[in-house]
């Protein structure tokens, strides 16, 4: 008599990261919508706003390869609760300030270092451990998981701000962090060898492998080992630009603009929101396509076609929302994150069982970007009245990123040596998807 079927363990683990993520997210929405109202009641200056945006895009992406680090020596299921415990604290203690130090303190470090520690080196790790078929496919849904939750998100917050205040909105995102936090701690598995199983689609049990010294030195040796290689500095030059046209300019600044041309900010908040919807559709696909094409021709496209929508957007604005600005939001929502499982792939492949936390540091490029875009652009409306040159900017770097994409070659020879099996896996059930 057969045995029943059973779902494997990993497709619970990525639901609860789904939602982590997607919880986390809350408060990485918040800067197009809070921009205004700060300078409305403060009375500081966009670039100065903007210049807490940086700090927390900066160290969303610095602490993400020490995360992986940290998740690897101490555990997945305590660095993300520690995590969205200081996105609940930065995102609550924002209702208090008074100065704009005190905005770079808690939205900046506070909610960088809880984000940043949930980022998307933490969807490498997850990926990493649980998944040997359907990776690919897991890391788009995960990674649109973070990133459209944060674009979703800003409809809600737009109402908040225009009828509550945005203190209203943050004390929301508060909530939202700490809802995940007994959800995390119940069902978020370190690793299927500790129930005995092997990875989805896996056929031997693998020990988890914990780095001698500690998490830091991990980190560190990590990235001077990949620092010598071409390929890393092509993964990461390209990421840069990929963090600086996402989040650090079309993220933080687009609300803004598209305000700017006499839209209302709750339209434009929505035609934000509109990019994570299709997002979601973009990454999920292109996880598909990653598990099945070459990860470098995708990330070529990818790029490529950003900046011919980037080109373009500056004539697109205007008071009311335009046929051709939701094309623009289509075209653009496919293509927002779905650079991140082919390049998940490529450091994968370049570095082997180091994949994840040299993928921490080219997500750190990643943000440096979205940082100085953040700041950058702020500093071009302030001085000139106008983003366009901005979007110009960032459509020629979009182009240049293709061709750093297609300048990697297939490595030669196998990859980083992987941890040993230990077993051959109990078959007591069969899994189902």
């Amino acid at each position: 008599m057969s045995r029943p079927t059973r779902l494997h363990p990993a497709w619970i683990v990525a639901a609860v990261a789904f939602v982590a993520l997607v919880g986390a997210a809350g408060f990485r929405a918040t800067p197009s919508v809070l921009l205004h109202p700060l300078h409305a009641e403060f009375g500081w200056s966009l670039a100065t706003i903007s210049a807490a945006v940086s700090v927390n895009l900066l160290l969303y992406g610095l602490t993400a390869p020490f995360a992986a680090a940290l998740m690897d020596r101490f555990g997945i299921r305590r660095v993300v609760a520690v995590a969205l415990a200081l996105v609940a604290a930065g995102s609550g203690l924002t209702v208090f300030m008074t100065a704009s130090w005190q905005l770079v303190l808690c939205w900046g470090v506070l909610v960088g270092l809880g984000t940043g520690s949930m980022a998307l080196a933490f969807v490498a790790t997850v990926t990493g451990r649980w998944f040997v078929r359907r990776r690919g496919l897991v890391t788009g849904v995960l990674t649109a998981g973070g990133a459209a939750g944060q674009l979703v998100f800003l409809p809600l917050l737009a109402v908040l701000v225009g009828a509550y205040g945005w203190r209203a909105a943050a004390l929301v995102v508060t909530g939202a962090a700490l809802l995940v936090v007994p959800l995390v701690l119940w069902l978020l598995r370190e690793h299927p060898a500790n129930l005995g199983l092997p990875p989805y689609g896996g056929s031997e049990v693998v020990a988890p492998v914990t780095p001698p010294g500690g998490a830091a030195a991990h980190a560190v040796g990590a990235l001077l080992q990949a620092a010598r290689t071409r390929p890393f500095w092509l993964l990461a030059a390209g990421f840069a630009i990929c963090g600086a046209t996402t989040s650090g300019l079309v993220g933080t600044h687009f609300v803004p603009a598209a305000h700017d041309h006499g839209m209302p900010q709750t339209t434009a908040a929505g035609l934000l929101a509109l990019v994570g919807l299709f997002d979601i559709v973009g990454t999920v696909a292109s996880g598909w396509l990653t598990d099945r094409y070459d990860p470098r021709l995708l990330l070529g496209a990818y790029y490529a076609l950003r900046g011919g929508s980037l080109l373009v957007l500056p004539g697109l604005f205007a008071a009311t929302t335009e046929p051709s600005m939701l094309v623009f939001v289509i075209f653009y929502g496919l293509d927002w994150v779905a650079t991140v499982p082919p390049t998940v792939a490529l450091c994968r492949e370049y570095f082997g069982a180091s994949g994840a936390v040299v993928f921490g540091w080219v997500f750190a490029s990643h943000q440096l970007g979205a940082a100085i875009a953040a700041t950058g652009a702020g500093l071009v409306r302030d001085q000139l009245g106008t983003y366009t040159l901005a979007w110009y900017v960032a459509g020629m770097l979009s182009v240049g990123a293709a061709v750093l994409s297609l300048m990697l070659v297939r490595r030669r020879g196998p990859a980083v040596t992987e941890p040993v099996p230990v077993a051959a896996a109990p078959r007591a059930w069969t899994y189902r998807d």
